[in-house]
């Protein structure tokens, strides 16, 4: 495999048409980033970041890119690629591009030995904190780049599949820094995984297809925090929701919520749209296929590709042709047509026309991830190797910023109620 990979404006005919295209995109995402624009001013007057090399590995588009911004724009050197090889807007990547303390190694469609050449590259610049989402670009450094890890202050993971391997990691002693689960956190988790999943995910298929939600059944797997904000937009828009569960507990949350809570088994069978958040592998399989209606809808919400899996999908079709831009048909020997979305990769970023999260929705997402990389600049030393919480302190403050700029004021504890709730003295 190679280990080197070109920053992205030496992979685009006409870079200069990208660049001003990219920015147009960063420019109107910033106007409905009041959290980034906050921190932004903050930023470029201290220069906290300045001596820090920050290596990403993130969805490049436009929000994300104002992120990548602001962390240069406070002094870092920034070394980007992306973690997904079709959540890339090549335009966007190359506007980063241009800015003389980021470099970008993005670019849309690559194959798996360029997707990995190019955290490769951005590897080699050293990074002293990480920005991750999906965790690939951890691992890729523990594994073939262990020397670098005593210089590495920290890092950040965006999402939940990232925080679950992480875990893993962190439980099997392999963890060599401190890294913040932006994920778990309540800015991210109440809003980033509900709002942002549920609409852009609804919002994509629906422009993707041309169909329409209502009357359908749809099957969402899994009820965490994304299958939650899926089943509700979903449900908002007259689908008759289905959710399929493996956790009792949040079985019992979806029935208790009025949705039909079915095995996958069962609910294939019924499937309109089938969309997977799970993080898991093999969530939809062969059994599942072969029960399935003409003319259902698969996609996935959850991160990596292997929710659905593809390689039953394919030994079971007889043919597989483009229904549909981003619409991938595989006909079985008895007529049936199921229709794979975007490749089975993450739809609200992977499809052709995908936008992702709403910006409002990432700027509360990236006022964390800045601030949880201030905080380890600014107290690296005090956290252990590990997985840890983000300070509630600073989720707080990020949403005192939000709350600012919508207009919005709140209720505060007095010093009385506040020593009561501290204390385990007060009786009836």
């Amino acid at each position: 495999m190679s280990t080197s990979y070109a920053p992205v404006s030496e992979h685009l005919d006409d870079v200069e048409a990208a660049r001003a295209e990219g920015r147009r995109k960063m420019d109107w995402a910033l106007q409905h980033m009041p959290i980034l624009t906050a921190l932004r001013e903050e930023y470029e007057a201290e220069k906290p970041f300045a001596g820090q090399t920050i290596g990403m590995a993130m969805h490049v588009e436009a929000k994300t890119a104002n992120l990548v911004e602001l962390l240069a724009d406070g002094g870092a050197e920034v070394a980007i690629t992306g973690c997904n090889p079709l959540s890339t807007h090549d335009d966007v990547s190359a506007a980063l591009d241009a800015h003389e303390n980021i470099s970008s190694y993005a670019v849309r469609g690559v194959d798996d030995e360029d997707y990995y050449a190019a955290i490769h590259s951005v590897v080699a610049h050293e990074p002293t904190i990480t920005v991750d989402d999906g965790m690939d670009m951890v691992k890729v450094v523990h594994e073939e780049y262990p020397e670098l890890i005593e210089t590495i202050v920290g890092g950040c993971e965006e999402t939940t599949t990232g925080v679950h391997r992480l875990r893993a990691m962190d439980e099997d002693g392999a963890l060599e820094y401190p890294i913040f689960a932006v994920n778990d956190t309540p800015m991210k988790r109440l809003f980033d995984n509900i709002h942002g999943t549920g609409e852009s995910s609804l919002a994509t298929i629906a422009m993707t297809t041309n169909l329409s939600w209502a009357s359908k059944n749809v099957v969402v797997a899994g009820y965490g925090y994304c299958g939650k904000g899926v089943a509700k937009k979903a449900a908002g828009q007259n689908a008759n929701v289905i959710v399929t569960e493996v956790e009792p507990r949040r079985a019992l949350e979806a029935h208790m919520e009025g949705y039909e809570v079915l095995p996958m088994a069962e609910a294939a069978e019924k499937a309109d749209v089938i969309l997977t958040t799970t993080g898991n592998r093999d969530v939809v399989t062969r059994e599942h296929f072969e029960q399935m209606k003409d003319g259902v809808l698969l996609a996935n919400a959850g991160h990596f590709d292997i929710e659905v899996n593809l390689d039953d999908l394919d030994d079971l079709a007889v043919d597989r042709y483009e229904a549909r831009d981003g619409v991938e048909a595989f006909e079985m020997d008895d007529g049936r047509r199921l229709n794979v979305i975007a490749e089975g990769r993450l739809v609200n970023l992977a499809a052709p026309i995908a936008l992702g999260h709403p910006a409002e929705v990432m700027d509360q997402s990236f006022g964390v991830q800045a601030v949880c990389v201030r905080e380890l600049v600014d107290n690296g030393d005090e956290y252990d190797a590990g997985v840890h919480d983000v300070p509630d302190e600073l989720d707080r403050r990020v949403a005192e910023i939000k709350l600012d700029a919508e207009g919005v004021d709140h209720d505060e504890l007095t010093d009385e109620q506040r020593e009561y709730m501290g204390s385990w003295q007060h009786g009836t």
